[in-house]
């Protein structure tokens, strides 16, 4: 059985929207946003805290932090640049769910799944006030979110889903009001929890949130060791020995310093592209006037938004992984992925043909076996991390910062009584057994969207085991 996105394209037409694409993510395009540069660790240092990873998750850790004890020396290090990785190549969309959907979340804590729920609107809401607190520019916008089925089977799930809360059911003549694409069977518009955000500007701007209130951010400071000492922690990195008294982990898809973290989370690639600024007469052809992020239903699906500036960033379906769990940048410019997006992008909308892409870029996502975030202690309660956020980090990692903070308190609060922080996912397996069954599993989504959303053996066995792989 095919799906609306087997159809046929035009090779000439992608070839044509793809011809001049510059490779690398539109978000951190020094054209197009102002980049801030931090210094390399010159000497040792002896600090409070220490925050490995200049992403999201850090970031946060490191300016909550310092609002929690501003007299506290709190030293932010990264390997490469601010942002440069999952948080500058994201698709801006800031979800309040902090268990990977309402499926998920249900599924795996039903018992605190409303809490869960509670939770992860008032972070969304939090970092909201945060953004205006700190006076951050970074394109937010509270649009909600529109999930939209493309095949007829997927019309009943999205019709549950509004019976269970999770927002207004659309109909096909409404949801085509909204977003005019024929491959729209019917609709799901959830309101209120979901914003777009400028991905890179949110990063560089808790970055310098971070620096004003006294955080010592270097970059080009990579962490080569992590081990415990009588008095504190001490991190190895390629410039220098930093002494702490605890340390925070969010080293995000890469491997992590501790040793037992290793088997818990696969590097994916997701792939994304964004068009040129589209003009008023392109964006009356499709009549998206409420600006919500958009995803479809299937396995493999599509995630949209437009930018401040009216590009379409489109992203997702090929989510590839690639034998002994290896971060590459190789991996990232990958043809037939791209082409596979554009044929995909004019399938639903044919009324952009004039349309041309500006940008192509890749990353890695951090997937765990829950599909999303888990923490842990090291060290004797001094170390904290957190891995897994399986692509929806951007609104989690700031929930996630406040957990190992939490944790390293060492005074309960609502978050570390929660089961989803106490319980671990189950680790993937080492190789060859991993590649072959994440592979396995891959084969099966597309056959379920090829087959009416039927999930076979394979499939049925890990919702029975809680396992799975996503994007």
């Amino acid at each position: 059985m095919q799906t609306v996105f087997d159809r046929d394209v035009d090779p000439a037409l992608i070839a044509r929207a793809l011809g001049s694409a510059a490779f690398g993510s539109m978000w951190l395009d020094s054209s197009l946003v102002a980049r801030p540069d931090y210094p390399r660790l010159s000497s040792d240092l002896t600090c409070d805290l220490l925050v490995v990873g200049g992403g999201y998750a850090g970031l946060w850790s490191a300016l909550h932090a310092k609002a929690r004890n501003p007299a506290a020396r709190v030293v932010l290090i990264e390997a490469e640049r601010v942002g440069w990785a999952a948080s500058g190549r994201n698709g801006g969309f800031v979800e309040a769910s902090i268990t990977h959907g309402a499926e998920n979340g249900k599924s795996r804590w039903p018992d605190e799944f409303d809490r869960l729920e509670k939770l992860g609107l008032a972070n969304l809401d939090g970092m909201q006030a945060d953004i205006a607190a700190y006076g951050m520019n970074v394109d937010w916008e509270r649009t909600g979110m529109l999930t939209v089925a493309t095949e007829r089977h997927q019309v009943g799930w999205l019709a549950e889903g509004a019976d269970g809360g999770e927002g207004r059911f659309l109909d096909q003549a409404a949801v085509r009001a909204e977003v005019a694409s024929p491959t729209y069977q019917a609709g799901l518009w959830a309101t209120d929890t979901c914003a777009i955000v400028h991905p890179a500007r949110l990063v560089f701007e808790l970055a310098r949130a971070c620096s004003e209130a006294g955080v010592e951010i270097f970059e080009h400071t990579a962490a080569t060791s992590v081990q415990r000492e009588q008095r504190g922690i001490r991190v190895e990195t390629s410039a220098g020995v930093l002494q702490a008294d605890q340390v925070v982990l969010a080293t995000n898809v890469f491997p992590s310093l501790l040793k037992r973290n290793r088997f818990h989370t696969i590097p994916v690639y997701d792939y994304v592209l964004s068009t040129e600024p589209l003009t008023d007469d392109q964006l009356d052809r499709i009549g998206w006037r409420n600006r919500q992020g958009i995803g479809d239903s299937a396995n493999q699906f599509h995630y949209y938004r437009l930018s401040a500036d009216n590009r379409i960033v489109w992203g997702g379906y090929d989510a590839v992984y690639h034998y002994g769990r290896r971060v590459d940048s190789m991996y990232e410019d990958r043809p037939e992925s791209y082409r596979k997006l554009a044929a995909h992008f004019f399938i639903t909308f044919p009324q952009l043909e004039d349309v041309r892409f500006s940008h192509r870029w890749a990353g890695a996502i951090d997937t765990n076996t829950r599909f999303c975030a888990h923490w842990g202690l090291a060290g004797r309660g001094r170390i904290a991390y957190v891995n897994g956020f399986t692509g929806l980090g951007v609104g989690a990692a700031r929930f996630a910062a406040d957990v190992c903070l939490d944790l390293l308190d060492g005074h309960p609060t609502e978050r570390t009584e929660l089961e989803m922080v106490n319980r671990k996912p189950l680790p993937f397996p080492p190789e060859p057994v991993a590649s072959v069954g994440i592979q396995a599993t891959r084969w099966s989504l597309d056959r379920a969207d090829h087959n009416e959303g039927k999930r076979n053996l394979i499939l049925r066995t890990l919702d029975r085991l809680g396992l799975g792989f996503d994007s």
